[in-house]
């Protein structure tokens, strides 16, 4: 993010703001910033060309692939629709989520911020609540976009609508887990307060520790590896629950939502405490 964003606006905000006035502080912080545009679309691009290609792959080598894959598919064709895009276009959301405090701090515009309001935490939970709301937005649009072009691609094998049962909710899961992943990027980058180390920290997070935690023997490793924070959000993605998923889509949710709702109030904590 750059430093051009709203000397103007945050000035118009006195001290001890009214929730409302910082949430359209918030709001045309995020909106007028280049990155959050090119984060967005890169996500979009990412998720629904992923979606479409992997579907139509396994759609032309149905017959070849084997029947462990041809069952899942069956089994959880919105999981598999959505899995391959949202897992690399998920990044786009930890690199925005972290960004949208960390650049703050970078371009010493946090100061102004806690200017338009000194008790620090109003503001946090402003910008997570601007963040979420776009954050659930747009993943509804690219979870459903994704549905509509990949699904009648897989009709000809795996029979699917939005009637199917699970579909509806795993579609509307999609948005909740990643907004979700959004709010647990940011907490990460309000703890952190550096670009880089709060981007490789939720990357770590997503892609690192799950490989890791399966390598732990017996069942430590199972549960270990279940109660990671992504690796259960993203079970509400899922139309039915998984023959190896030791937590139900819901259950994974809730433990996800503790770990971003622990990681929010640390942040809070410490932004109280810590200079600007």
């Amino acid at each position: 993010m750059t430093a051009a964003t709203t000397d103007s606006t945050t000035d118009a905000v006195p001290s001890g703001a009214a929730f409302p006035r910082l949430l359209a502080m918030e709001w045309t912080k995020f909106r007028s910033v280049r990155s959050t545009v090119f984060s967005l679309l890169a996500f979009v691009v990412l998720t629904l060309g992923l979606a479409a290609l992997f579907t139509w792959l396994t759609v032309n080598q149905w017959d070849k692939i084997d029947a462990d894959q041809r069952a899942a598919y069956t089994r959880d064709p919105v999981g598999n629709i959505l899995g391959g895009g949202f897992f690399l276009g998920q990044l786009a959301i930890c690199v925005l989520g972290t960004m949208v405090i960390t650049s703050e701090y970078s371009t010493g515009m946090i100061r102004a911020s806690l200017l338009a309001a000194p008790k620090r935490t109003p503001m946090l939970a402003a910008k997570g609540l601007v963040f979420a709301t776009v954050t659930f937005v747009v993943g509804e649009i690219v979870s459903f976009g994704a549905f509509a072009i990949a699904a009648p691609m897989l009709n000809s094998k795996v029979p699917v609508s939005l009637s199917s049962h699970g579909v509806l909710r795993a579609l509307l899961g999609a948005g909740l887990y990643l907004m979700m992943l959004g709010l647990f990027a940011m907490a990460v980058g309000a703890l952190v307060r550096h670009t880089a180390g709060a981007i490789s920290a939720v990357i770590g997070f997503v892609l690192v520790l799950a490989p890791l935690a399966q390598l732990l023997p017996g069942s430590l490793g199972k549960h270990v590896h279940a109660y990671l924070p992504t690796e259960a959000g993203h079970l509400v993605a899922q139309s039915v629950q998984g023959p190896k998923d030791l937590l139900s889509p819901w259950q994974g949710y809730g433990v996800f939502c503790l770990w971003t709702a622990a990681l929010l109030v640390v942040a809070g904590w410490l932004l109280k405490r810590r200079d600007a």
